[in-house]
């Protein structure tokens, strides 16, 4: 199991909890820490210790923007996939109308075998491998009726632009699954995200043991607001899981014409 596979198998839930946890140890680890420094050295370092807080946490901010954006933007482009590849089914599939019998009626039938094994996929994401390895088998099945459809007359405008679709189609499941199961926020960059939030919340927590003044309320605010902000992210890195999905709701559409359609 690898380093993205294991990060995957941590419940959102779970998830939270421990960032939450992280940022109240560091906090009172850094609160102690200065606590000592404070009755030892009577504050005198307090002033530069403010200057250095603020500019961790200043880096602690831009590291979040940065990782949010990586999700954010992995988000969108999975809407925009979807957006394309229910175009492309339906493009092919009205293309496949124009083909010669007993063309037509197969790839009809395997356009809408297709169509059903996508929307599926939406109701339960355990079935992924299954579901993909379902529509690489349509891919097949469909490029050996193009290929037949293709030696049996050549010069057939209707089948070139049935093949152009088909490519598309298959073009666009390789894109979908790319982006959704393998441009995911690295690890590295998760690492070094829980690094520098174990630095920050160290030097918040050193600053207010200098001070002399705990205020756990502050300390629970800062561990709940922070975690929030990773929890959202991790839910928009994840493609098949948690609460912000991409609404499916374009293929169950698809899916709703292609059964009213008579083939």
């Amino acid at each position: 199991m690898n380093a993205e596979t294991w990060f995957d198998q941590i419940p959102l839930a779970a998830l939270y909890l421990l960032t939450v946890v992280i940022v109240l140890v560091s906090i009172a680890v850094g609160f102690y820490a200065g606590l000592h420094r404070r009755r030892h050295a009577q504050g005198e370092v307090e002033a530069p210790v403010g200057s250095v807080v603020g500019a961790v946490l200043g880096l602690l901010a831009f590291i979040l923007a940065f990782t949010f954006g990586i999700a954010a933007s992995r988000f969108d482009a999975r809407k925009h996939l979807l957006l394309d590849e229910v175009n492309a089914i339906g493009t092919a599939v009205l293309r496949a109308d124009l083909l010669p019998e007993p063309h037509r009626t197969e790839a009809r039938r395997l356009l809408t075998d297709y169509v059903d094994i996508r929307a599926r996929l939406t109701a339960d994401g355990r079935n992924l491998p299954q579901a993909i390895a379902d529509s690489e088998a349509l891919h097949r099945a469909l490029w050996a009726q193009a290929t037949v459809l293709a030696k049996t007359n050549l010069d057939s405008d209707i089948g070139s632009l049935f093949v152009t679709s088909l490519n598309e189609v298959i073009d666009l499941h390789t894109s979908r699954v790319t982006v959704a199961l393998q441009y995911r926020i690295p690890v590295r960059i998760w690492m070094g995200l829980c690094l520098v939030t174990v630095l920050s919340m160290t030097a918040v927590g050193y600053q207010f043991g200098l001070t002399g003044r705990r205020n756990p309320l502050i300390h629970a605010v800062l561990a709940l607001a922070f975690s929030a902000v990773v929890l959202l992210i991790a839910d928009l890195d994840r493609a098949t899981a948690g609460g912000l999905q991409v609404s499916q709701e374009p293929m169950l559409k698809l899916q709703e014409s292609l059964r009213r359609t008579p083939e």
